[in-house]
């Protein structure tokens, strides 16, 4: 089996793996509905007081919510990515397996994370949105090629997202817990995405480093494309080059933590 076969098998294995969570998958499609009827609400307050608050209306703020609970799970943006099996894979040493296969270990968990986010997207992602979108007044162009370029940013953002995700499991090889480095990646992500509110309403010098941080490729940047506020090539510019930087570190640090596991294991 050729490379581009063997990373495609597991892209679908990841898929089918979490196809066969549907008792979960329902809970999460209404867990993230619930909570985006809440923030929704809590949006159109804000901007009934402010109503062009960062530059967007309130429609656009709506799309901005639906947009954001779609794509939690997706990119994994509160946990719950390959990076918390690979983890424990490491704390245990069951990765020295993983290590032994005829496949590159990150292009491997990549593959699987890909495979995993497109589920969420389509199983857990679209129908919060689309009841989003059928229920209040939103801001969705009407041409294709804004919905193309939109998901080309999303692409790019997956891979953003594993980058991210992919250094906090490595972690594990140096850490006897790595709890707190999960934790932090968390509230980072919460806070840097945009997930709570859009980084256009960030402030002066705070607005302007959440802006330039990896964190703004996951959710504002795609939703910026979405929404007529950003154009595709520089924001694929953007988030291309988070991507390239994020596996170059990943690379590099699994080259060390490969060392780390021979030079253990003899």
């Amino acid at each position: 089996m050729g490379a581009g076969r063997l990373y495609a098998a597991v892209a679908a294995g990841g898929f089918r793996r979490y196809a066969t969570y549907r008792a979960a998958t329902a809970a999460g499609v209404f867990t993230n509905t619930v909570f985006g009827l809440i923030l929704v609400y809590t949006y159109q307050a804000l901007w009934d007081e402010r109503p062009h608050l960062g530059g967007y209306d309130q429609a656009q703020a709506v799309t901005y919510v639906w947009l954001g609970q779609a794509f939690l799970s997706t990119l994994a943006i509160g946990g719950g990515g390959v990076e918390d099996e690979l983890m424990e894979r490491i704390r245990t040493g069951d990765v020295a397996i993983d290590l032994y296969r005829p496949a590159d270990l990150q292009l491997w968990w990549l593959a699987a994370d890909l495979g995993r986010a497109l589920f969420q997207l389509l199983g857990r992602g679209v129908v919060p949105f689309a009841f989003g979108a059928l229920c209040f007044p939103v801001a969705l162009p009407a041409d294709a090629g804004t919905w193309a370029a939109f998901l080309v940013a999303v692409v790019l953002a997956m891979l953003v997202g594993f980058g991210i995700r992919y250094l906090v499991a490595l972690s594990a090889f140096w850490l006897l817990d790595g709890t707190g480095v999960t934790q932090m990646a968390w509230l980072l992500g919460y806070f840097c995405s945009g997930m709570l509110l859009p980084l256009n309403v960030f402030p002066g010098a705070l607005g302007e480093v959440v802006r330039v941080l990896p964190w703004s490729s996951l959710l504002q940047a795609p939703a910026d494309i979405l929404l007529g506020h950003a154009d595709p090539l520089p924001t694929y510019l953007f988030q291309g080059a988070w991507a390239v930087v994020l596996l170059g570190a990943g690379r590099l640090a699994q080259s060390a933590a490969t060392r780390r596991v021979v030079v253990q294991g003899g």
